[in-house]
């Protein structure tokens, strides 16, 4: 059977849409055209997004695709000088079928990884409209499309959990199986997943009851990881990943897994590397540590296990019942294979970032895992992905062009 396996195609998990110009203008009330997100040209012919009187011009390295690392540059980038991919369905496919990508989980961009952008406006009922609209967009318009190519990954309210709960429902009724969350809720000013009166309680059930993964993109805090005030960006950037352990860890010990026994989370664009000296360290802490917790014990400001039953919890199981790690590219992760369960590891391509593989996007994982089984190379690619997001994707090769797209 395993010579039978397609192993010239990925699914990448981890990508990320510039939203077209007209998202939200082509779907609010008329009369709200100039207040939701859209559109505006200054007089040097620069494009940026206007939302609740504030302008946000797009980054160039959100959408660095089709240029070379030389030419890499985080100044602001009109939509006129972007690789059509970044923001047009049907483009996107042919940039896909050329990198090997058989299907794309995006995350957003104006509103931020997890809809920051609404949270923050003076008008959260609007923001709310604005989210559905968006939702939509990213169901009906982006995803439908091209069937079987793109993996709906949707929005909730962040700042209303028994709103973002009907969403959720509202969204699972349309083929949605993973909606975006924040890495860490307190700088967004929000409760943490700690909080004692359980304040994402409602976003949890529902994540449990309809099986919807929780989807993490690192930054989803609004913040860029900082070694120091003055270190150097390439510094920061590499370091970043540290911030994924943190998630990791956090909800480990947080005793949600054991609460909604059917929660998945996935761990986006912070590698895997790590993830084995994680592990083994929580263990070695739980083993020196439960037992003062159990009894209550306290710590400077630190107390107790909250949510956790540290009689049952075995971090490697919980681990692999629970949290999928994403790679781009990570050949000491690869090398980490069995301390890291291989049904929970996932390809990204963040396309049309500058962390990008693109345009070798299968080449570059194909050199990584071909020394591996063909059964578990078709589970690093795609296999794995298909069943956490329980996504049936296209047959391949697929063509190129669709019947409909924006």
């Amino acid at each position: 059977m395993a010579s039978e396996l397609n192993l010239d195609w990925l699914i990448s998990v981890d990508d990320h849409v510039l939203e077209p110009p007209t998202v939200w203008t082509d779907r609010v009330a008329a009369k709200d055209r100039d207040r939701a997100p859209h559109m505006e040209i200054d007089d040097s012919g620069m494009d940026y997004w206007v939302y609740d009187g504030k302008k946000f011009p797009s980054s160039g390295l959100s959408a660095v695709v089709g240029k070379s690392k030389e030419e890499f540059s985080p100044e602001p980038l009109p939509y006129s000088e972007m690789r059509p991919g970044c923001y047009d369905a049907k483009a996107r496919l042919e940039d896909m079928d050329r990198a090997g990508v058989l299907a794309s989980l995006c995350f957003p961009t104006i509103t931020r990884f997890c809809g920051q952008l609404f949270m923050e406006a003076s008008d959260r009922t609007f923001g709310f409209e604005c989210l559905q609209h968006y939702n939509d967009w990213m169901i009906d318009e982006w995803c439908a499309a091209a069937p079987g190519r793109y993996i709906p990954l949707i929005l909730i309210p962040m700042w209303d959990p028994p709103l973002a709960a009907k969403e959720m429902e509202r969204c699972a009724a349309k083929g949605a199986t993973t909606f975006a969350f924040s890495e860490n809720t307190e700088p967004l000013g929000l409760p943490t997943i700690h909080d004692v009166n359980h304040y994402w309680d409602p976003v949890m059930a529902a994540a449990n009851e309809l099986e919807m993964v929780v989807s993490m993109h690192v930054g989803s805090s609004s913040q860029l990881p900082a070694i120091a005030k003055d270190a150097p960006f390439m510094a920061n950037l590499t370091w970043g990943a540290s911030r994924t352990s943190g998630t990791m860890l956090a909800w480990l010990f947080s005793g949600l897994f054991q609460r909604f026994p059917k929660l998945k989370i996935a761990l986006s664009e912070g590698e895997v590397g790590w993830i084995p000296y994680f592990l083994e360290r929580a263990e070695q802490v739980v083993d020196k540590q439960r037992h003062w917790v159990k009894r209550g014990g306290r710590f400077d400001t630190h107390a107790g296990a909250g949510d956790l039953d540290l009689d049952t919890f075995n971090v490697r199981e919980t681990f692999a019942n629970h949290v999928y790690g994403c790679f781009i590219d990570d050949a000491h992760g690869i090398a980490s294979i069995g301390e890291i369960p291989e049904d929970n590891l996932m390809c990204e391509t963040d396309y049309p970032h500058s962390d990008t593989t693109w345009p070798d996007s299968i080449k570059v994982v194909q050199s990584r895992i071909q020394h591996l089984p063909d059964a578990l190379q078709y589970k690093i690619l795609r296999g794995n992905a298909e069943r956490l997001y329980r996504f049936t994707p296209a047959e391949p090769p697929v063509a190129a062009t669709v019947t409909s797209g924006v």
